[in-house]
């Protein structure tokens, strides 16, 4: 790794800001862990707009990741939106542009794990964290997903899997994290930062 800065990616595509607000919790749980940094960067929303004319830093918010947070970091938390049980278009076509990092095993070996929002209770966020786990695989990352140790994973009357942390946004998106969710949030970029630290 390049950098001398000790760092956990966090990397996500929020349309709306919940999986924005589910970064920001998960940040604050990396940092729980005393050897990492967390890392906020985000993807461009896909657009018929040109790339080569398309502004390379956003109006607001994170940095659009590149291949250097990726290959840098020590240890990828990952998140979008639930569209249609899989992960939004704009996070797959940057996943889609990782295929030099997979070819020199760049991402192999890192812990890695998942977070997503939907509008409703039953609306794909399993299956949208068991797609997004396929590249990673891919990518020879170290899955890891939420144990029931977690007590909120028994207790959540909304978002929250084993397979990594999840919220119900509502029908109109204004549903704010509840308690669990936040919890789960931090207890997984906790989680990852703490195995970064040992494999480091």
């Amino acid at each position: 790794m390049n950098s001398t800065e000790s760092f956990i990616l966090i990397l996500y595509y929020s349309r709306h800001g919940a999986t924005a607000a589910m970064a920001e919790q998960i940040a604050r749980g990396v940092e729980l862990s005393t050897g990492m940094q967390a890392r906020l960067r985000t993807v461009p929303a896909v657009s018929a707009e040109c790339e080569a004319v398309a502004d390379d830093i956003p109006e607001q918010g994170p940095l659009y990741c590149t291949e250097q947070d990726l290959l840098d970091c020590h240890g990828l938390i990952m998140g979008s939106p639930t569209r249609f049980g899989n992960m939004a278009a704009p996070l797959k076509y940057f996943i889609d542009g990782t295929s030099n990092l997979w070819l020199t095993g760049g991402m192999s070996g890192k812990p890695a794990a998942l977070f997503t929002s939907s509008s409703s209770m039953h609306g794909g966020q399993e299956s949208t964290l068991l797609s997004m786990m396929l590249p990673l695989l891919h990518h020879g990352m170290l899955y890891m997903g939420l144990p029931y140790s977690e007590a909120g994973l028994l207790s959540t009357t909304s978002g929250g899997t084993p397979y990594g942390a999840s919220h119900v946004a509502g029908k109109d998106n204004s549903r704010t994290l509840d308690d669990t969710e936040a919890q789960l949030c931090r207890a997984l970029g906790q989680r990852v930062a703490s195995v970064a630290e040992q494999l480091s």
